[in-house]
């Protein structure tokens, strides 16, 4: 709210009714796909706003019900409950308020890295996993079919079977409504597209009378009677519940981090996702106080914000309080809306997460790293979501590490005529100083490479054996040395002094990385007059080189001219 005054009230109301416009059908067929209520959505929506509007720093971030989370704890919860049954309830707002907790704590100790845990190939694989199971998920609705159960596979099997019984009234509408949320999002995001397709469907429905030829309606809303029921939980359901609170929680953050730094705040302030994350961490807590399910921060909401005009969360409290008042006293409007309709929305939402321009980069660009696409997107379909999800998790910290124990120990050449010092170039005629070996390693030094480096650091020595008199380690990449990897660093040292060279470092420019050296000794045993700011200067106070002849070409053996 920081510079907020009055003459910006008739932005953000603008910017809250177009949000609401948005986010009504949107936390109503989200609700249904996390097998909950459609009151509950619009509870979830209410905790979210509120909630983010008091702690979190976004002008823009709505928080609410989001359809990348439901099918993970939806996924979940029927394992441990029957879907829709107040034990299920009541799990879902158990484990809003673990991932409260989570997501709140994890903005508290600052550790917004945790949202760089996904790659962006792994991610892409995750929502595309998500989008299968959204639209399987809403395929019997969408065809006037028994709700399904149980894996993917089985749910394609019932519809197969059921293929007969569709009802093609139900589907009429909620192909209808998904074709015209897509015609609106084309013309311009700001058309609240879902809500229009929900009321021409919902006059449809009473019209036609279809209710009478099989459509299947919401029915009359109970009503909202907030309340988290603790007296139905046992410390097993808690229990239980861990292991996907931690999961739930990781993606919230990747998303929360990845809407944050999409929509900045104006002028000069800086995104703050630590912040964030509290705020999207009150609102999972404030959902699950009030008896509803996890939130999640939520880009194309955000996006409408933004692209409204909205100045301030202003804007998501005007929208909640819209929501509101739907809720308690306009139940009975959405009495007569078709489970088609609410379908063709989530139909909408599942087309919307795919990232198909990630999809035909990677492809064309790191085909490896396309197979993680594919692996992930294979892992949320065929195996428990949850299992899935660890799966994709899992991958991506894999691809960071192994990126990392591919790092080697490199000799660096300089390039003639300059004090610059580079990996070996075919075309360019490089210059080496005589008995001088300089290495360079382009990576953290920890236990995953440790050895890796040890060896190609021993192959590079023992080449030059003989005539090597000087080591000089170029560490200007080397940000982190863990307790494994000085202890080789200190076993290198040891071995070119048995070699009869002397060994020095330069450009050790990560504080880090020198704190490291003095932590395990090194700096010590090598002396501060070993550890030099260039490479440069590390060649001039090697005593046989303040008065040595000019350096030799690599590719010539000739000596180069000296110049002033």
């Amino acid at each position: 709210m920081r510079g907020w005054s009055w003459r910006d009230f008739g932005s953000d109301a603008i910017a809250g009714l177009t949000l609401a416009a948005i986010a009504i059908p949107e936390q109503m067929a989200t609700a249904r796909l996390a097998n909950l209520s459609p009151e509950l959505g619009f509870l979830a929506f209410i905790a979210g706003a509120v909630a983010f509007a008091i702690f979190g720093a976004s002008r823009y971030l709505s928080a609410g019900a989001d359809s990348t989370i439901a099918p993970i704890f939806a996924g979940g919860l029927v394992l441990i409950a029957a879907s829709a049954s107040p034990h299920y309830a009541a799990l879902a707002a158990a484990l809003a308020l673990m991932v409260g907790i989570i997501v709140c704590l994890a903005g508290i100790f600052r550790m917004g890295w945790v949202a760089d845990l996904l790659s962006v190939p792994v991610t892409a694989g995750f929502l595309a996993g998500i989008a299968v199971h959204i639209v399987i998920s809403q395929l019997p609705d969408l065809l006037g079919l028994p709700p399904g159960s149980g894996s993917v596979f089985q749910r394609v099997a019932a519809i197969w079977t059921g293929w007969p019984q569709v009802n093609l009234a139900s589907l009429a509408l909620g192909l209808g409504v998904f074709l015209l949320v897509i015609v609106c999002e084309r013309i311009s995001p700001r058309i609240p597209g879902a809500l229009i397709a929900i009321a021409l469907a919902t006059l449809a429905v009473v019209a036609f009378g279809l209710e009478q030829h099989g459509v299947k309606v919401l029915g009359p809303l109970p009503g909202m009677h907030p309340g988290f029921a603790f007296g139905t939980l046992s410390p097993d359901d808690l229990r239980t519940l861990v292991p996907m609170a931690l999961l739930i929680s990781v993606v919230i953050m990747v998303q929360t981090a990845a809407t944050t730094r999409s929509f900045p705040p104006p002028g000069d302030e800086s995104p703050d996702v630590n912040r964030d994350f509290v705020g999207v961490g009150a609102g999972n807590l404030l959902a699950g106080l009030a008896g509803a399910f996890p939130v999640d921060a939520s880009p194309p909401r955000t996006a409408i914000v933004a692209a409204t005009g909205g100045r301030s969360q202003v804007g998501g409290l005007v929208a909640a309080a819209i929501v509101l008042v739907l809720a308690l006293f306009g139940g009975t409007l959405l009495t007569h809306v078709p489970q088609a309709a609410l379908a063709g929305i989530l139909l909408f939402v599942a087309l919307r997460i795919l990232r198909w321009q990630t999809f035909a980069e990677t492809l064309r660009e790191a085909r490896g790293e396309f197979v993680l696409i594919f692996i992930t997107a294979l892992a949320l379909v065929a195996l428990p979501i949850e299992i899935g999800v660890a799966i994709g998790i899992g991958m991506s910290l894999l691809l960071g590490i192994w990126s990392m124990t591919q790092a080697s120990a490199i000799e660096l050449e300089r390039v003639p005529g300059t004090s610059i010092w580079w990996p070996p170039v075919n075309a360019l005629k490089a210059e080496c100083v005589p008995g001088v070996l300089v290495v360079g390693f382009q990576a953290p030094l920890s236990f995953v490479n440790a050895e890796k480096f040890k060896q190609g650091f021993r192959a590079l020595v023992d080449a030059r054996a003989g005539e090597l008199k000087h080591v000089v380690l170029e560490a200007s990449s080397i940000i982190a040395i863990d307790f494994t990897a000085g202890g080789v660093l200190k076993d290198m040292i040891a071995y070119c002094r048995q070699q009869g060279a002397t060994f020095s470092i330069a450009r050790l420019e990560s504080v880090r990385a020198q704190a490291a050296l003095d932590r395990f000794g090194i700096s010590g045993d090598l002396g501060p007059d070993q550890i030099f700011r260039s490479v440069e200067n590390a060649i001039d106070a090697l005593p046989d080189q303040r008065n040595a002849s000019a350096p030799m070409h690599a590719a010539t053996g000739q000596k180069k001219e000296s110049s002033s």
